[in-house]
C-alpha cells in the first residue's frame, strides 16, 4: 500500500507513519521544509515538499496513492492567530480532501476531533451526537475543526468522496505538546501541588493506540462513516489519581474547583501577552475548565476492532519516559512562571472565597 500523509512531523502523524512503515507500506510524507524532511527517516518513506494551504503542491506526492491520511492541523490553546487557524484547519482540509477526491484516491482518512461535539455537559456522546444550536465554541480550535468537519468533509462525502473520519479525544504520550502533556509534565516535576479544575472531563488514550485507530479506519472503515477514538472518560481528579498510581508521585494538596478559577479569565487574557506565559495558564486553558469533552468509542471497537491498551499501563509507560527525559514541554523560565502562577492564583482564589467574606462579615458587626 502507498499512503500519503499530512502532518507527519506532528504528534499523531509521526506515529501513523511509524506504524505504516512497520507494516511494510510506502509512505509519501508531506513536509514544509528540507529540515522537516530530515526529521523523518525510515525505509519506504519518501518526503515531498509542499503545504496543505497550497493545493497543487501536494499533487506529485498524492498522485497514485492508495490512501490519504490528512492529520495536519492548527492546535494552539491561547493562540491569537485566528486567521492562520482557519487557513490551516478549514481551507487546508478543503485542499487535501478535495484533491484526494479529484485524483480518485480509493480511501481517505480525515482526522477530526471529539471537540467538534462541543461541551457535552456530562453526556457520553457518540457519532450521532451534534452540538446544540447556539452553543458557543470553547476555543478557536474547536470552531475551525467544526467548520472543517461539517462544512468541508461531510459535504464531500455527500458528493461521493470515500472519506472515513476519525475523531480522537485527548491524546497523550512521549513528545506530547498539548495541554494534557503540559499538565502531566508539570505533575511529574512537582509543579502542581494545587490542582485547578478537577471537575473537567476528558477521554484519555495513548498516541500509539490513536495511530493504530487511523490504520484500522483505512483498512476496515466504511466510507462516509465517522469513528470516535477515545479512551475512558475521566474527570481530572480521577485522571490525576491514576497518574499518582502510575508515577508514584504524591497527590495534589488542594483541588481548586473550576467555578473559582473562571473569574481569573480577564487576568489571564492580560498576562498571556507575555512571551513566556505557559499554555496551561492561557485563557483557553481556563475556558476549558469544567467542560466535558467525552464520547464513546463503542462503534470503533465494534466495526474496526479498535482496542486501546489499558490506561494504567499506558500511563506507567509515559511517566517512565517523562522521568528519563530533559523537560521539553516547559522551559525553566516557564516552569517557574507556571508554579508561581498556579500557586499564586490558587491562593488568591482561596482568599477571595473564604478570607474576604469573613473580613466583610466582621466589618459589618
Amino acid at each position: 500500500m502507498k499512503a500519503f500523509v499530512t502532518g507527519g512531523t506532528g504528534f499523531i502523524g509521526r506515529h501513523v507513519i511509524q506504524q505504516l512503515l512497520q507494516g511494510g507500506h510506502t509512505v509519501h510524507a508531506l513536509v514544509r521544509s528540507k529540515q522537516a524532511a530530515a526529521a523523518l527517516t525510515g525505509e519506504g518513506l519518501v518526503p515531498f515538499l509542499g503545504d496543505i494551504t497550497d493545493r497543487d503542491s501536494m499533487r506529485p506526492g498524492m498522485q497514485g496513492c492508495d490512501v490519504v491520511f490528512h492529520i495536519a492541523a492548527w492546535y494552539k490553546l491561547g493562540g491569537r492567530d485566528h486567521a492562520q487557524a482557519e487557513e490551516i484547519n478549514v481551507q487546508g482540509t478543503r485542499n487535501v480532501l478535495g484533491l484526494a477526491y479529484e485524483l480518485g484516491i480509493p480511501r481517505i482518512v480525515y482526522t477530526s476531533t471529539i471537540a467538534v461535539l462541543g461541551d457535552t455537559h456530562g453526556v457520553l456522546a457518540d457519532e450521532t451526537y451534534h452540538m446544540p444550536a447556539g452553543q458557543p465554541f470553547v476555543t478557536e480550535y474547536d470552531r475551525t475543526k467544526w467548520l472543517a468537519h461539517y462544512q468541508v468533509a461531510l459535504p464531500l462525502i455527500e458528493q461521493g468522496a470515500p472519506i472515513m473520519i476519525v475523531m480522537p479525544g485527548a491524546v497523550f504520550g512521549p513528545g506530547d505538546h498539548s495541554l494534557v502533556g503540559a499538565l502531566m509534565s508539570a505533575y511529574q516535576r512537582g509543579l502542581l501541588p494545587i490542582f485547578p479544575g478537577p471537575d473537567s472531563m476528558l477521554t484519555f488514550a495513548h498516541v500509539e493506540d490513536i495511530a493504530r485507530g487511523h490504520l484500522l479506519a483505512a483498512e476496515k472503515g466504511r466510507p462516509g462513516q465517522s469513528y470516535i477514538l477515545a479512551g475512558p472518560a475521566l474527570s481530572f481528579r480521577q485522571f490525576i489519581a491514576l497518574c499518582a498510581q502510575a508515577s508514584g508521585k504524591a497527590l495534589p494538596w488542594v483541588y481548586v474547583p473550576s467555578r473559582w478559577i473562571k473569574p481569573l479569565l480577564p487576568l489571564s487574557q492580560l498576562l498571556s501577552r507575555l512571551p513566556s506565559w505557559p499554555e496551561i495558564l492561557s485563557p483557553d486553558a481556563i475556558r476549558v475548565l469544567d467542560v466535558t469533552y467525552i464520547a464513546s468509542a463503542e462503534k470503533a471497537s465494534r466495526e474496526l476492532g479498535w482496542q486501546p491498551r489499558p490506561l494504567a499501563e499506558r500511563l506507567r509507560e509515559n511517566f517512565g519516559w517523562l522521568s528519563g527525559h530533559t523537560p521539553l514541554l516547559l522551559s525553566s523560565r516557564q516552569k517557574t512562571i507556571t508554579a508561581a502562577g498556579l500557586t499564586g492564583a490558587a491562593l488568591g482564589i482561596l482568599a477571595a472565597r473564604f478570607l474576604i467574606p469573613r473580613l466583610r462579615s466582621k466589618g459589618r458587626k
